[in-house]
């Protein structure tokens, strides 16, 4: 079984994840959801919130497997029998912090690879911090988001 992890803080999930998970579950037999305990980045939202939301979110994927962790990523995917860990690139500012990090993986771990993957066109400029951005000052963030993130983050921003 080729199974592969696919991390982040997710903070929130967005709809451009949701499209990297549903094209990562064409690949590979099982994905494993790894959601950072990350403070350095100061989560909007507490573990247990973001595991939820991606929990709701991907409700009637099969194969798919959602949970928190706070090791080393490429501990974790061994532990997991990850071949591969999977990362979303958006625009080359990504690329170049995140080749830096498959590279360190693969120092530690060349049984598991790093597959880089582009979302669709039309999430491609999509980011957590600008959907937290919007949706602070109340703008329209329902077709960028799972409805239950709308939801949670209308939630937060309404007190």
């Amino acid at each position: 079984m080729k199974i592969a992890v696919y991390p982040g803080t997710f903070d929130p999930v967005t709809n451009g994840h949701i499209d990297i998970m549903k094209r990562g579950l064409k690949i590979f037999d099982r994905l494993i959801i790894a959601v950072a305990l990350n403070p350095k980045k100061s989560p909007l939202f507490a573990i247990q919130d973001r595991v939820n939301f991606i929990k709701r979110a991907t409700e009637g994927l099969e194969n798919i497997i959602i949970n928190s962790f706070e090791s080393l990523l490429i501990d974790y995917a061994r532990e997991h029998n990850a071949s591969a860990i999977i990362k979303g690139l958006r625009a080359v500012s990504d690329f170049e912090f995140e080749l830096q990090m498959g590279l360190m993986n693969r120092t530690l771990d060349s049984a598991i690879e790093t597959i880089f993957m582009m979302p669709s066109e039309e999430y491609s400029f999509l980011s957590s911090r600008i959907i937290k951005e919007v949706a602070a000052l109340h703008g329209d963030i329902s077709r960028l988001v799972p409805p239950v993130v709308a939801q949670g983050l209308k939630e937060k921003f309404s007190k």
